[in-house]
């Protein structure tokens, strides 16, 4: 019985102390909350300069007590900021900075209890700013009901082009409607919807931290815009042109708004053409019986198999041509402009062959194509498909509108 007791009061000696001893140890991982001493400095800091910024590196200090690394620094604007990274990292990114001159940063080791090291100075010298780079590459174009703005944003930078405009007090401020917010690299934005009397209005770039550019104010004249009548418009097939095929009403299906079999376009297949037009890709031409400086063209897809608006000759690479006066045998030469090259996109994504309800919908909208605008009035249209979406050469319309001024 004494030999039992025993036992069991040393087992109990040997619980506690091994449960004293764990809890003692699991303190070192423990925030250290009424530590008030500083913890050590990162060291090594070194500084990559970059666009609106800079990089600090550093290394880490054997200390238990550091939480996190800070930056304090102020803006070009003025504006205080910082910037945390913990213990795991080596390294901060100060952004913020639309200049190049030399500024102060202040280098922190914050405890787990809150209390910072002496700070360390550092200096950068941001590379220029992407607002800048922006702000030098726009370009703002007349445009039919309209204007067009365009830049270039090699770096992605988070951006936005302040589209500004008079009140009623005479006192330019963003309109927030046009206002461009992007972060792409190539910025084309269509303002539509105004009517032809000439505006001023003012354009600058401003990024994420408020930093802006100087402002860049244009005259903007948006030019006329209407749909042409399509009464006036004529079969003109030239040599090297497609056979339209004969159970169709060919090109002159194309403007009569009749979006059915067998009242479309519909080059007739490779195999039932001439030498001349075989592999390569289809051509139709027509006149429009006025001369018109081209704005965009209205394009309704055929569909094949009831609702395949994606399938087989439906054009999916094509460019199309204008000229006032094309040489008659045929050739696409200097005489014809290139008003535009482009591409139907599924929005579903889906693979070929298959498509859901957005997809159909789209195609019976029709697919709107601007017309290119330093290209000059042209009485002639050529529709050239490259490649259609079974791969092929040969192009279907089941109708179309041309809109532009003929005044």
């Amino acid at each position: 019985m004494i030999m039992k007791n025993i036992s069991i009061s040393w087992l109990l000696v040997v619980g506690l102390a091994f449960v004293y001893g764990c809890t003692d140890k699991g303190n070192i991982h423990l925030p250290v909350d009424a530590d008030q001493t500083a913890p050590m400095q990162p060291y090594n800091l070194k500084v990559e300069n970059l666009p609106g910024g800079a990089l600090i590196l550093y290394q880490i200090p054997e200390d238990a007590r550091l939480l996190y690394v800070e930056a304090s620094y102020d803006m070009s604007n003025g504006k205080s900021s910082q910037v945390r990274a913990s213990f795991y990292d080596d390294s901060l990114k100060i952004l913020g900075f639309s200049d190049t001159l030399e500024h102060e940063v202040k280098v922190f080791g914050v405890s787990r209890a809150g209390v910072k090291s002496a700070p360390q100075i550092v200096k950068i010298k941001p590379k220029e700013a992407p607002i800048w780079a922006v702000y030098r590459s726009l370009n703002i174009l007349n445009s039919f009901g309209g204007f067009n703005v365009e830049a270039k944003n090699k770096t992605r930078a988070n951006i936005v082009i302040e589209v500004l405009r008079k009140n009623d007090l005479g006192e330019f401020e963003r309109d927030l409607d046009r206002s461009i917010y992007t972060a792409q690299d190539s910025i084309v934005s269509k303002i539509r919807g105004m009517d032809t009397i000439q505006d001023v209005f003012a354009f600058a770039v401003m990024d994420q931290w408020g930093n802006s550019t100087d402002t860049l104010y244009k005259d903007i004249s948006p030019l006329f815009d209407a749909q042409l009548d399509p009464s006036k418009f004529r079969d003109f097939t030239l040599p090297g042109d497609a056979l339209e095929n004969p159970n169709t009403s060919g090109i002159l299906g194309l403007w009569d708004g009749n979006f059915d079999w067998p009242n479309v376009s519909f080059t007739w297949a490779d195999v039932n053409q001439p030498a001349s037009v075989k592999g390569k890709p289809h051509m139709i031409t027509f006149d429009l019986g006025v001369l018109a400086q081209i704005s965009r063209f209205w394009i309704r897809p055929y569909p094949e198999s009831g609702d395949r608006y994606y399938y087989f000759t439906t054009m999916r690479k094509f460019e199309i041509y204008g000229s006032a006066k094309p040489n008659l045998d045929g050739s696409l030469d200097n005489s014809w402009h290139l008003l535009g090259s482009y591409e139907v996109i599924k929005p579903s994504g889906l693979p070929y062959g298959t498509h859901n309800q957005e997809d159909v919908q789209t195609a019976i909208a029709g697919f709107n194509w601007e017309a290119t605008l330093d290209v000059p009035r042209v009485r002639y249209i050529r529709i050239r498909c490259l490649e259609n979406f079974g791969g092929g050469n040969q192009q279907s319309i089941s109708d179309l509108k041309i809109y532009g001024d003929p005044r």
